[in-house]
């Protein structure tokens, strides 16, 4: 299984940016497939999540009206699911983690390795 993101970089106050996270070795079937992000000396945060099996989204509050989840879906094993983050602003300055998961009390089980975005002012 593995979960690898790209897309973080250092981008200004108003810009946009698409996050990416590629899935391999997962029956996606029921799965749960998130943005989660940590900010500096801050507890890891949900972010938005799509769900395989309906393309549902679900974002936080600080998310909605600005970050946009979607997926693709070609494979039933191997997917991108993608992040696209518009008019960024400073807090949302972050290691963005995708992740998946499939148990019923919500919790996600795997994890990938993080990418940087850094909003400046």
């Amino acid at each position: 299984v593995r979960l690898v993101e790209s897309g973080g970089r250092l981008v200004q106050a108003g810009d946009s940016l698409k996050l990416s996270c590629a899935y391999s070795g997962l029956i996606l079937r029921d799965a749960r497939l998130g943005w989660f992000r940590q900010a500096p000396g801050k507890e890891r945060e949900y972010v938005s999540h799509v769900l395989w099996s309906d393309g549902s989204t679900y974002y936080s509050n600080f998310a909605k009206g600005r970050f946009t989840i979607f997926r693709d879906t070609a494979s039933n094993t191997d997917t991108t699911v993608y992040l696209q983050m518009n008019s960024l602003k400073p807090e949302d300055t972050a290691v963005y983690y995708c992740a998946a998961g499939f148990a019923a009390d919500g919790t996600y089980e795997w994890w990938g390795q993080g990418t940087q975005v850094t909003v400046s002012a």
